[in-house]
């Protein structure tokens, strides 16, 4: 992490126990089991793991289909979600805990893995469509709206058409590509706050690549 990310992780950093009723929350979209562990399809995971760690936030409570650990960020009360479902039904562990706090659409943000863009990139929206990812799918329908912002990590794209995207999604991103996801994570963490902040639109003019 370079000193400038170190500083404003610093500055954004709130320790204190969090105050009143959840009003956000942050998914990492994944599969559980060590066999997942270092596929493409789990950066959501790890993405989510490096913002808990950031926020001294725990997330081993089993909850909602998911792990989960509340906290704060920038004064905002949050919980953070890995569901545990498999991805293709992450939207269960999404809308219970979303029909629990009555969060809405807008107020949910979803870590997860792109195979459109190369290892490394990152792309953030305000809403759209799935994408051909079954965990936004799965989010999707059962939100029943599609208005829920969206970090997507690159994982790199298959290497010719005819490759089988399950196989690719489910394959492990080299040892060497891993420095690249750690920088796109440092930086994911620092998107967050900003959209917290109601600064989405300068998250996406700077972070998206």
């Amino acid at each position: 992490m370079n000193d400038r990310l170190a500083a404003l992780f610093a500055s954004l950093r709130n320790s204190t126990a969090p105050k009143g009723p959840v009003t956000h929350i942050i998914v990492g979209l994944g599969n559980p089991g060590a066999q997942y562990d270092k596929t493409r399809h789990n950066v959501g995971f790890h993405a989510l793991d490096t913002l808990a760690a950031t926020h001294h936030i725990s997330v081993t409570r089993s909850r909602f289909s998911a792990l989960c650990g509340e906290g704060t960020i920038g004064g905002a009360h949050i919980l953070l979600m890995k569901p545990q479902t498999f991805m293709n039904l992450s939207g269960d562990a999404v809308a219970e805990a979303a029909s629990y706090y009555h969060i809405p659409a807008d107020h949910i943000l979803v870590l997860c893995d792109d195979v459109s863009f190369d290892v490394g990139h990152l792309r953030i929206r305000r809403k759209g469509s799935a994408g051909g990812h079954n965990g936004l799918k799965s989010i999707i329908s059962r939100l029943g709206e599609d208005t829920f912002p969206r970090m997507k990590i690159g994982v790199g794209q298959k290497p010719h058409p005819d490759y089988d995207l399950a196989d690719w999604v489910l394959s492990n991103i080299p040892d060497d590509k891993q420095k690249d996801l750690a920088q796109v994570y440092d930086h994911i963490c620092v998107a967050t706050a900003l959209w917290l902040d109601g600064k989405i639109e300068q998250a996406m003019s700077t972070y998206s690549n």
